[in-house]
């Protein structure tokens, strides 16, 4: 039995960055998304401010992601040509990592001009939620978390 607490075994493990690291831009999106969304409605300057800041570390923790999965293909399937889920999840991946780069984008340059934020954002910030979900929910497939893996 592998010990919990052994810290070298879970830092050189071959995957398992990707499968730690994934869950920072998550939760950085969506804690953004929902301040920009309480900010929009109420109006109030301190939650327009978590939001921004919540969605620039999404947008920079997703490199370290994209970067360690792509890691993971190579040592885990020697760089096969991927398919089925895994290929799914991979797409789907660097899809939701742009949107999440993009609405980071939005709001660094919205915010730097001193213009209001344009409203459309919310859709956009609604569809990445489902993307991101979406592949967090394959990626868990492939983990074995959510089922056989």
């Amino acid at each position: 039995m592998q010990n919990p607490f052994d810290i070298q075994s879970a830092l050189l493990a071959r995957h398992a960055q990707h499968v730690v690291l994934v869950h920072f831009p998550i939760g950085l999106f969506i804690t953004g998304v929902v301040f920009d969304l309480l900010a929009f409605w109420t109006k109030r300057r301190g939650l327009a401010d978590a939001a921004y800041y919540d969605l620039l570390g999404a947008a920079a923790s997703t490199l370290p992601v994209v970067v360690t999965g792509i890691l993971a293909w190579q040592f885990q399937l020697e760089g096969q040509a991927l398919k089925g889920i895994l290929k799914m999840h991979l797409i789907l991946g660097c899809l939701s990592s742009t949107v999440i780069i993009v609405v980071a984008c939005t709001h660094f340059f919205y915010r730097r001009r001193k213009q209001p934020l344009p409203t459309h954002r919310i859709v956009v910030e609604l569809a990445g939620l489902a993307l991101i979900s979406l592949t967090g929910h394959l990626g868990g497939f492939l983990s074995g978390v959510n089922g056989a893996g």
